[in-house]
């Protein structure tokens, strides 16, 4: 492991466990709540993790760029080689309900790929880490996304009207469909295995997925749009249509569906 990535490795996953304490309090307590927009709420909770990994990520790193959730967006990070990509709490609709299916994202992201990340689930201490080309782990152990092949029986994350909607040509298979709050949780049960696939068609923004892009491209699996389109980091807008990701033979599977069709 290069020395770079070893010492940002560490560096992240200190402070996450320091972000997973606040946390853990807020999730305890009664965090203040307000929305953003429609349908999109914050809580205090998230405000206090994003200060926290700013303070110590930016401190340890000051020449690295930052994009985060719920920092207002500086557009100097796009002149950055390197920098942090965050999401304080990935699921906070989850935390405001008091499912413990949120996590704590942080990717060091080069030249527009993730090559360092954690995401962290405190309340289940599961701990999900990867630097690129030493593979991904979960709490120390080696994840290697699932072999599966067929669409038939698979065990797919995804929002079940997106697979029931009458406008796909051909009716999806019976598949064990599941749900989770968090995108980045999400990806991350890929990389562990723990589901076959995870497919969301709807735009999501740099920081929901960079962290667990890596972990899945590190257990084997492969992170694309719907059209099988490369993800792209540190992006003026940094945002995605869409996200897939799978190993390499059932993520065939999808794109024979999917790389065809026109979002809204």
């Amino acid at each position: 492991m290069p020395g770079t990535e070893r010492g940002d490795l560490e560096l992240v996953t200190a402070a996450l466990r320091q972000a997973g304490e606040i946390a853990r309090a807020g999730f305890a307590g009664a965090p203040q709540v307000w929305e953003k927009s429609k349908g999109n709420p914050v809580t205090e909770t998230d405000i206090a993790v994003d200060r926290h990994l700013a303070s110590v990520l930016g401190a340890a790193r000051p020449d690295y760029g930052w994009l985060s959730e719920e920092t207002a967006d500086d557009p100097a990070r796009l002149a950055r080689r390197r920098l942090f990509i965050v999401d304080p709490i990935d699921g906070t609709i989850a935390f405001i309900k008091r499912r413990p299916e949120f996590v704590i994202c942080v990717a060091v992201v080069e030249d527009g790929v993730p090559v360092t990340s954690g995401v962290y689930n405190p309340m289940t201490d599961e701990m999900f880490t990867a630097v690129a080309g030493e593979g991904a782990f979960l709490n120390g152990a080696r994840l290697s996304v699932t072999a599966r092949e067929a669409l038939p029986g698979c065990r797919m994350l995804v929002a079940r009207d997106v697979i029931e909607h009458k406008a796909w040509p051909e009716p999806w298979p019976a598949m064990d469909v599941g749900k989770r709050a968090s995108i980045a949780y999400r990806m991350a049960l890929v990389a562990n295995g723990h589901y076959d696939c995870m497919m969301a068609l709807s735009t999501k923004q740099e920081w929901d997925t960079a962290a667990a892009t890596l972990l899945v491209q590190e257990a084997g699996g492969l992170v694309t749009s719907h059209a099988g389109e490369r993800l792209v980091y540190n992006q003026a807008h940094p945002s995605h249509r869409s996200v897939v990701c799978a190993g390499p033979a059932l993520h065939k599977a999808i794109m024979a569906r999917t790389d065809r069709i026109k979002l809204p």
